[in-house]
């Protein structure tokens, strides 16, 4: 009888990968135990020398005892953890990267890796174009103002009105999963879509977007910038204030991907000088957010910025999406095939 740890949290729950795991090894004879830990009520974070974790170490020795394998999404795979799970020969982890998992622990002892790349890839892809949408159409700006019990026909007005997707320049800084998906979107509603992504491959989205050199050049070119890239050492500040710059007066910039990509003092600063007519953000440099920042004073004061709180990948088909891809991955192993995506799936520097 092979012991299986479901660890869940308050996304993916312990019972959601239950279910997946009993699908996916109905042939084999497994013991499936659960723990659930406190993320999102409470924020993941550190745990030891792994990041974005919830739980603790403890909690997890303890429910490891014995087990083979372990379907999670921030469980913190430690290297004490490690030490002390013996048993332990595979890790499946869902989500696209597995900064809980302390990979080179992991390796030195022989355990196995994989993870489930692009299983929010549509749910973050929509909630870009939704992003985009409220922010040319301005959305939340005309919502508010119900709220507050005025009716703005001013709205109406040639200097106040939006602007439309279709017959727009949209240009996107990377096209992996979420990408790839924007991008056939917008280009099905009329937009012209460049895209700078080194790592697509060739023949991949041809006749549906214009590949562009540089990154400079997405900037020139659009009236809306997406932003798709992994965060890595050398994407730090991908946007900054010297791109945008270069971006025309009255465009705008979307990120739902990593608030490290954007240097957000820059935005703040070129939506004070109208060089950005708004910004609409999913993400931040820090979370729990700064609610100082410059950002939020400039939303409170009735500019075009949209915000939300890092839900782009909360889907209840993303949750679907990562308990079966670990369940997979746990059957593989067992059945002695392959494993689908080992060791962290996506190169550095890929996009997401």
């Amino acid at each position: 009888m092979t012991r299986i740890l479901a660890a869940g949290d308050l996304f993916i729950r312990s019972a959601h990968l239950r279910r997946s795991l009993e699908r996916a090894l109905a042939d084999h004879p497994v013991e499936i135990r659960e723990i659930e830990f406190p993320w999102p009520d409470a924020p993941f974070g550190r745990v030891a020398e792994v990041d974005e974790a919830s739980g603790t170490e403890e909690q997890l020795i303890e429910a490891l005892r014995g087990a083979t394998a372990i379907a999670t999404q921030l469980a913190p795979l430690t290297d004490r953890v490690l030490a002390e799970s013996p048993d332990l020969r595979l890790i499946a982890v869902s989500r696209g990267g597995p900064t809980n998992v302390n990979l080179d622990a992991a390796r030195a002892r022989g355990v196995l890796v994989a993870n489930v790349p692009g299983r929010n890839g549509v749910s973050t892809a929509e909630m870009t174009i939704g992003l985009s949408l409220a922010l040319l159409r301005r959305i939340p700006l005309s919502h508010n103002t119900l709220l507050a019990h005025e009716w703005r026909g001013g709205f109406y007005r040639f200097d106040e009105v939006g602007g439309e997707i279709a017959g727009a320049t949209i240009g996107l800084l990377g096209a992996g999963a979420v990408g790839a998906h924007v991008a056939r979107v917008f280009a099905a509603m009329g937009a012209d879509v460049v895209v700078f992504d080194p790592y697509l491959p060739e023949g991949v989205l041809d006749g549906i977007v214009r590949r562009a050199d540089t990154i400079d050049e997405v900037f020139r070119a659009s009236d809306l910038v997406s932003v798709h890239a992994r965060l890595t050492p050398e994407t730090t500040h991908l946007v900054n204030a010297e791109r945008l710059a270069l971006m025309r007066p009255g465009s705008r910039l979307v990120n739902a991907a990593r608030g490290g990509l954007v240097d957000y003092d820059a935005v703040a600063d070129a939506v004070e000088r109208g060089q950005l007519a708004g910004a609409a953000f999913d993400v931040y440099p820090e979370e729990p957010v700064d609610f100082g920042h410059r950002i939020f004073a400039l939303a409170a004061a009735g500019h075009d910025i949209v915000l939300t709180p890092h839900i782009a990948g909360a889907s209840r088909e993303t949750t679907d999406r990562a308990a079966d891809g670990v369940a997979e991955e746990i059957r593989r192993y067992l059945s002695g095939e392959p494993l689908l995506h080992p060791l962290g799936g996506l190169p550095q520097g890929a996009t997401r």
